[in-house]
This record gives C-alpha cells, sequence and structure tokens, in this order.
C-alpha cells in the first residue's frame, strides 16, 4: 500500500512530461516553420508574374524557391497562400489556380484566367508573409487565351517576352532552303505524296494574320494540332505572311539522295526529324497540346508532371518502361526484363505490329499513369515508330532517363547532351544491362544527371518556350519564301472562335476591319 501513491505520483508525471513534450514539438515544428522561411529572401519568378501582360498563356505560370535567413534553399515541402485580384467585364477576376509541389521546398503555380482582367495584382504569401516581389502588380490588361488581341510583330513579340535569338535545329533545317518558290514547287510537292493511303499532308497559307489550309490524304485529323497553334499565335502577335506544307504523318518525308539530288529537298514541316531526311522540324504536337491544353483537358503536361512521388531512397533501384509494340527493339526490351528481373520492368501495353508473337512476349499489362512510371529509379526511352514523344515528359520527371541511341531526333535533341542530361544505351540494346548497373553503382552520378535533365526542361521546353519556338522558327522560314504569298484555289479559312473578337484589346496590329 505504500507504493500506491509513489506509483500514482509516477505515471503523473510521465504524462506530464509526454503532454509537454507533445507541445513543445508541435510548437517548436511551427514555429521553426515560420522562422525557417525567410520572405525577403525567398524567390518568387517566372513569367506568370514578371510580364503576364506581355506573355499570354493558356495557363501562366510561375515558381517559388522558399529560402531561409541565410539565404539558404530550403528542400522541405511549403504551403503558400496565392491569391490574384483584378476586375473583368463580369466583376471580380475569377480564375483557376494550381500549385505543384516539387517535394524539394520549390512549387510551381500555375492559373488560367476564365476572361480578360485589368488592375491585377497577385499575392503570395508563406505563413502570412509576402514574399519578395509580393504582391505583383501588373500594368494594362491580361488577355484570356482566346481573346484576339494581337500585339505587334512576331519580332516585337520574341523581344518582348524574351525568347532566344536563335536555336542551332532551325539554323540547321534551314540551311537548304535559302529561296522558295511555291510558284514553282507546290504542284510538284501535292504530286509526289499524292499518296492518299500512306501520306496525309496540309498546304497552308497564312496571309494578314489569317489561316488558310488545304489538305491531301485519308487521315488528316491531325491537322487539327497545326490550326490550334496557329489560330493561338495569331491572337498574340502578327504572323509572318507565309506560304508552307505540313506532313500530317509520323515519319520524316523528304529524303536525302535521290529525286532530292536534282530537285532539291522540298521545304516540308515535321513533328519529327531523322539522320537521313530534310525535313523542317517542329515540336510534336503532343507537346503542343500539352502546352495549349495547360490546365484544360490535358492530365499530363512539362509542369504537372514534375509533381514528385516518391523520394528516391523509396524508389524501386530498377529500370522501368511500358508501352505498344511499335518497334522490334520493344519485344527484345521485354526479353531482357525477363532475364534480368531485378534490373528492369518492363512490359508492353498492346499489340498491333507484332500480334503473331503476343504469345510469346504476353501478356499485354493494363495502362498506368506516366505519374506512377516515377516510383522507379530509371526510365528507359525506346523509340517507337519514330522517336518516342514521352522524352521530354521523362526529362522532367524525378527519375534519370536511359535514352536509346536513334537516328530520329525532335525539335531540342541538339542541345541534349550524354551522360549530361541522360544516360545512353545502343540502338541494339546491348548494353542497357550494363548501363543500368552502372547507374546502381553511381547514385550520386544518376541523381546529378536527373537533376540537369530537369534543369534542361525548364530551360527550353515549358509552354513559353514551345510558342518561342514556332514562332522564331515561322520567322527566320518566312525570309526565304520568295514566291507571291497568295490563298490558293479550293483552300478553306481557319476561323477563331466567336469569342476571341469579344476583348477590350487595349492595342492591336491590324486595323479595324480585320478583327
Amino acid at each position: 500500500m505504500e507504493d500506491q501513491p509513489r506509483k500514482h505520483r509516477y505515471w503523473c508525471w510521465l504524462l506530464i512530461v509526454l503532454h509537454s513534450c507533445y507541445f513543445a514539438s508541435c510548437g517548436s515544428a511551427d514555429r521553426g516553420s515560420a522562422v525557417m522561411v525567410d520572405a525577403k529572401n525567398s524567390r518568387v519568378w517566372g513569367p506568370g508574374v514578371e510580364m503576364p501582360d506581355r506573355a499570354t498563356l493558356p495557363a501562366r505560370y510561375f515558381f517559388i524557391e522558399p529560402r531561409d535567413i541565410d539565404n539558404q534553399k530550403i528542400n522541405e515541402s511549403q504551403k503558400y497562400d496565392v491569391h490574384i485580384i483584378g476586375q473583368s467585364r463580369f466583376g471580380s477576376c475569377r480564375y483557376r489556380l494550381n500549385q505543384i509541389d516539387r517535394h524539394d521546398g520549390s512549387s510551381i503555380v500555375r492559373y488560367r484566367l476564365a476572361e480578360s482582367c485589368s488592375d491585377v495584382t497577385i499575392h503570395v504569401r508563406h505563413n502570412g508573409a509576402h514574399l519578395n516581389g509580393s504582391p505583383f502588380s501588373i500594368p494594362g490588361t491580361l488577355y484570356s487565351e482566346q481573346c484576339y488581341c494581337p500585339q505587334g510583330s512576331v519580332e516585337e513579340w520574341l523581344e518582348t517576352v524574351g525568347c532566344p535569338a536563335g536555336d542551332p535545329q532551325i539554323d540547321m533545317d534551314l540551311i537548304p532552303f535559302r529561296a522558295i518558290n511555291f510558284s514553282s514547287l507546290r504542284t510538284r510537292m501535292i504530286q509526289q505524296y499524292d499518296k492518299p493511303g500512306s501520306i496525309s499532308h496540309c498546304n497552308y497559307v497564312i496571309l494578314r494574320n489569317q489561316v488558310h489550309r488545304r489538305c491531301y490524304g485519308q487521315h488528316t485529323g491531325f491537322s487539327k494540332f497545326m490550326d490550334t497553334i496557329l489560330l493561338s499565335l495569331a491572337r498574340k502577335f502578327t504572323l509572318p505572311d507565309m506560304e508552307m506544307f505540313v506532313n500530317l504523318g509520323d515519319w520524316p518525308l523528304v529524303k536525302k539522295g535521290g529525286p532530292s539530288r536534282t530537285t532539291g529537298p522540298y521545304p516540308i514541316f515535321s513533328w519529327c526529324g531523322s539522320d537521313d531526311t530534310f525535313d523542317i522540324v517542329m515540336p510534336t504536337y503532343d507537346i503542343t497540346e500539352s502546352t495549349l491544353e495547360n490546365m484544360g483537358r490535358v492530365m499530363l503536361d512539362m509542369l504537372s508532371v514534375q509533381k514528385r512521388g516518391l523520394p528516391w531512397a523509396e524508389k524501386h533501384a530498377k529500370a522501368f518502361w511500358r508501352g505498344r509494340d511499335a518497334r522490334r527493339e520493344r519485344l527484345e526490351l521485354v526479353a531482357l526484363s525477363r532475364r534480368y528481373p531485378e534490373l528492369l520492368n518492363a512490359s508492353l501495353t498492346n499489340f498491333f505490329f507484332f500480334r503473331d508473337e503476343e504469345s510469346e512476349f504476353g501478356p499485354r499489362v493494363a495502362h498506368i499513369s506516366m505519374h506512377d512510371f516515377f516510383d522507379y529509379r530509371y526510365q528507359v526511352n525506346v523509340d517507337g515508330t519514330v522517336a518516342a514523344y514521352r522524352l521530354p515528359y521523362l526529362l522532367a520527371g524525378s527519375s534519370v532517363v536511359m535514352k536509346q541511341n536513334s537516328f530520329y531526333y525532335e525539335h531540342f535533341y541538339r542541345k541534349l547532351v550524354p551522360l549530361r542530361h541522360y544516360i545512353p544505351f545502343e540502338a541494339d540494346l546491348s548494353d542497357l544491362v550494363q548501363q543500368i548497373e552502372w547507374a546502381r553503382e553511381n547514385d550520386e552520378k544518376a541523381r546529378e544527371i536527373r537533376d540537369n535533365a530537369n534543369a534542361f526542361i525548364n530551360a527550353n521546353l515549358l509552354p513559353l518556350d514551345i510558342y518561342c519556338y514556332h514562332a522564331l522558327l515561322f520567322k527566320e522560314y518566312a525570309k526565304y519564301i520568295v514566291s507571291p504569298i497568295q490563298v490558293q484555289p479550293g483552300m478553306e479559312k481557319i476561323e477563331q472562335s466567336e469569342e476571341s473578337y469579344h476583348c477590350p484589346c487595349e492595342r492591336t496590329t491590324l486595323p479595324r476591319d480585320e478583327l
């Protein structure tokens, strides 16, 4: 009985200590978080706060990087309060907002306007304190993406939004085309590619900022991607008058050698290039659509894919691949996966080209979200019918990319550096297993390559960059057309939407009778 008071005092004392420790830890965490992020040192930057009035995008975006009182970057995830205040013809500015936590402390914030807004301020706070530069006061009007309010020439727009002055791929592609005369080329080009069952293409004319086209072939549905980017560019600035032929298929068309030796290469725009063709390469329809539909109907784009999943230490230390049977090497990749299951997880999601081999390389597996790809440390990129258009998304993710050597390329490949932005492997996959083992043995280097790839994406392949590339390409290309720019017989005019003309444009480069 004498021990009871002592036991009672012991348990009371223990409860008091635990209770005190709990609140002390919670309180210190709150205070640590508040003290840790220094509002003045933290960075907020990007076109969505620096020039949203000049860079009219489907979804404007900016970045937040938290820093402490010593100006050191903070790597822990943070919560931010972002509000946009402004006026529209309907009252307060209406918008949708999305924050993408990159789980390295930094975040991407993007917003999509429902209509044009003026007198806009953008407020970015952390724990109630405005971060450096906030609130951001935006002069003039923020136009919605659908507004037909072209502001200056293509040259003026490129300079105003800070696009690069040139690009090595554009320079290389245009070398053969220094005097383009469609008066003599047009009929020959249409006849050369008059193969409705296998080739589809469109002849476009842009005249006085209006888009006209005539398409040839059985499968011309992909013209919608070209229509949409041209109309979107025309709403932002005055496109140069020009004529162009656009290949709607995957394979580049203008082979080196053969007829090109005598007639000269034909100027045809394609979404993919190759070492044995002359095609002028544009950003793919895939990355173009993800740019135009940012915060729209696409689930994956160059911003949303940067949402971090598992931390590196928790990822499977394996390479990963999913896709359809578009190339023999993809079947061989599945065979490698079965031989080295501890290194590689690869399966086919569909059989089309090699249906008679499904019993050997199947069964097919279900599609999964690309976000789930990044549960694995290493992402394998193998060509499909041409270049695999998923590469930009893989480079933007939280894993390191292993890329097959290939003579196919997209518009940005020329700027990629092996072992800086990705881990290369031979086209026949002969050293893929060796490269996976190297990555596992050189973990810090692999993470460095991943970080370099992420930085490359943010410097070259975000939405504004895709607009910049198209604008720069068309500006340079139009210089070399020597034939008159005329709407050709049989062409249809591709109209802007009716709502495009209901915006209160402050300044436009076109006379009123064209609006």
